[in-house]
């Protein structure tokens, strides 16, 4: 096995000669190859899953067991009352595993209302749970982690949470890149089940080295270090049930590490728990290919013969349709055996994504305001144009846009840029609920205009009240004659309103 002794001088190279690579602006150090490069020796390939993994009956595989146990690892073991009452078989664990009313009742969730979840989660951990397992054996912490994964994202690569948090162990964005990920514009690597696996695995460790309890720690993950280390010190205890007793914690941190627990007890002993319906998914093998920054993936997918949707999901932490163009090279994950078409195709250069959207000035503007309309960083532009000054642009200058030219600005690819704050949906919440009990109240005192002759076409900044004004049609009428559209939405330019 290659020790990450002998993987030193390799990560040191490819450091040093990253830093020799002439790279635009702001992205001269976002690339990290040191996760790179660790990230590419954790490959998930059948050869490199450990064969005693599965030694594991009726586990997750992944799971620790006996065999999996060195002499440093700390085990625990279930309260033989709780053993009994459960009738487990696997009853050891590498992370403290307790059992009270907490974690008795998210075995009955998982086991009850939560089920499909459940056996979700686990059809999924078939393709990623085996490899998390190594990624944190190899950095000395335990394998049980792999539960703390599932508990996050269910081992879904592109989960995201209200708070923006993303990936299988769901890293808000300054926590990502403070342990090593890159995330601009172009590629999010806490989507990367290898590279998030690794700097999660630094994090964990320095939350457990903080805290000096796994409790604790996993609480951290949630919580952050800043709010358990107040715990801490408001509770004067290390202790994290004693400290979930008081009303410091939010529940959802009183909630986790319980949940954590409850998924290892089911995780370990499936059939106990009746889970037979489990069918793993396979590892994820794959070959690199080595492609130019600035691809274009759609037409790099044509010269492999695989659809677009194939290479995103070899290559998650790639969010849009091209590859960095700040690197001048890019190793690309494909399906074994995609590589051979690469190798053979000679016009490579060909693949270049120069397919953008270009936006004209109606007046005179600046690459901000530009980034300000379409929600693109600065940066960004000016690397795409680098011929144009940033702070002054005249009328009918052409600016080249970061999207794909066949491309709605409403893909799900864009998804991100444009969704809308947790303000901005609260706000829309309560629009909606408003414009509910004002179309309720019109439709009750409203008179329907039965086979109408005349309709009015609603017009930009046109209201349901200015349209009243404007064909003296009371509101309420108009309300109650088009309720087929009032009653599900605002009205919008082009809908035809029937008023006599």
């Amino acid at each position: 096995m290659m020790t990450k002794l002998a993987l030193t001088p390799l990560i040191l190279a490819l450091f040093l000669s990253s830093c020799a690579i002439g790279k635009k602006r702001s992205y001269k150090k976002t690339y990290n190859p040191t996760i790179a490069e660790q990230a590419e020796y954790y490959r998930v390939q059948e050869h490199l899953i450990e064969k005693d993994l599965p030694n594991c009956k009726g586990c997750i595989h992944g799971s620790s067991h006996p065999k999996t146990f060195s002499q440093n690892t700390e085990v625990y073991e279930l309260d033989k009352e709780a053993v009994d009452e459960l009738g487990l078989r696997n009853t050891k664990f590498d992370i403290p595993v307790t059992w009270n009313k907490q974690v008795a009742m998210w075995v009955k969730f998982f086991t009850g209302k939560g089920r499909r979840h459940f056996v979700n989660y686990t059809n999924r951990a078939g393709r990623y749970a085996p490899v998390l397992s190594k990624i944190m054996a190899d950095n000395g912490l335990p394998r049980d982690l792999i539960y703390l994964a599932m508990a996050e994202s269910g081992f879904q690569n592109h989960a995201r949470s209200w708070a923006k948090a993303v990936g299988p162990w769901q890293f808000m964005p300054y926590t990502g890149r403070k342990f090593g990920l890159n995330i601009d514009w172009y590629v999010d690597e806490r989507r990367d089940p290898l590279k998030a696996s690794i700097a999660a695995a630094n994090y964990l460790k320095t939350l457990h080295n903080l805290f000096g309890s796994w409790e604790l720690a996993a609480a951290g993950y949630n919580a952050g270090e800043g709010k358990i280390g107040r715990a801490t010190r408001m509770y004067h205890s290390h202790d994290f049930w004693r400290i979930s007793q008081g009303r410091y914690l939010r529940p959802e941190t009183k909630n986790y590490v319980p949940k954590i627990m409850a998924l290892a007890i089911i995780g370990k002993n499936l059939d106990v728990f009746g889970f037979h319906e489990i069918e793993f998914e396979k590892a994820l093998d794959y070959e690199e290919i080595m492609i130019k920054g600035n691809s274009d993936l759609y037409e790099v997918s044509e010269v492999l013969e695989l659809d677009f949707e194939e290479i995103k999901r070899y290559n998650p932490e790639i969010v849009r349709w091209q590859t960095p163009p700040y690197m001048e090279t890019y190793p690309l994950r494909v399906p074994v055996g995609a590589k051979d078409a690469w190798d053979e195709y000679k016009d490579k250069d060909t693949v270049v994504a120069d397919n953008f959207k270009t936006y004209v000035t109606p007046h005179d503007s600046s690459l901000t305001q530009i980034s300000k309309k379409f929600k693109v960083p600065v940066n960004v532009l000016a690397d795409l144009n680098p011929d144009l000054s940033e702070n002054h642009l005249d009328t009918k200058t052409v600016v080249l846009l970061p999207f794909r030219e066949d491309h709605s600005l409403q893909a799900s690819m864009y998804a991100d840029i444009y969704e809308k704050s947790s303000k901005q949906k609260k706000v829309a919440r309560y629009s909606k609920r408003g414009h509910g009990r004002m179309i309720s109240a019109y439709m009750k005192k409203g008179k329907k205009v039965k086979n109408p002759s005349i309709y009015y076409t609603v017009r930009k900044g046109d209201t349901l009240w200015r349209v009243a004004q404007r064909t003296g049609v009371p509101m309420s009428t108009i309300i109650r004659t088009n309720a087929h559209i009032c009653k599900r939405r605002q009205i919008l330019p082009g809908d035809k309103l029937a008023i006599r």
